[in-house]
């Protein structure tokens, strides 16, 4: 649900460009309990585009060329952030500011949209070394020792894994 109501907004613009009431965006700001620049955008959007620019819209994505374009006139004519949005019906005028951020530091290509969401699992796994090939040259006490070192290995990760799965069980107890 939006924060202000087009009913709202339009009594607010509406006070705005009432000759007769001759007040300005401060003083309707404090009246109506909003920020002034919320008053100056809404105004500039219903200038610009009439009550369709009041109205509340979903998401709306802009493309490279559209942000190049919209950035490129906002410099030839030396508009401020609140011109450009006004003219061009962006929501916010802090996307303007980072479009020209990311634009300065790395061109266009710093304009292009990213990839959204979560990163794709890998397809496969990491390509592991082969496993070494045993040497046939080696002799009998060679292999049995290279033997006996594999099973204490294998006897070692299964004891730690023992001891990390018990303690993962057991409460945690109190100190006092």
């Amino acid at each position: 649900m939006a924060k202000y109501s087009l009913a709202f907004k339009r009594e607010v613009v509406d006070a705005y460009l009432d000759p007769d009431q001759g007040d300005g965006i401060k003083r309707l700001a404090k009246r109506y309990g909003v920020p002034r620049n919320h008053v100056r955008h809404w105004v500039a959007l219903f200038k610009e585009h009439g009550e369709a620019g009041l109205s509340r819209r979903r998401r709306q994505t802009y493309s490279p060329e559209l942000k190049l374009e919209i950035l490129q006139r906002m410099v030839r004519e030396e508009l401020s952030y609140t011109q450009v949005t006004a003219l061009y019906g962006i929501r916010n005028k802090s996307s303007v500011a980072a479009w020209e951020r990311q634009y300065n530091e790395g061109g266009i290509e710093a304009l292009m949209p990213s990839p959204k969401g979560r990163q794709p699992a890998m397809s496969e796994p990491p390509n592991r070394p082969p496993p070494p090939v045993p040497d046939r040259n080696a002799t009998h006490e060679e292999l049995l020792k290279e033997n006996a070192y594999l099973r204490a290995e294998v006897a070692y990760l299964k004891k730690l894994d023992a001891l990390v799965q018990a303690k993962s069980t057991t409460p945690p107890t109190k100190r006092g």
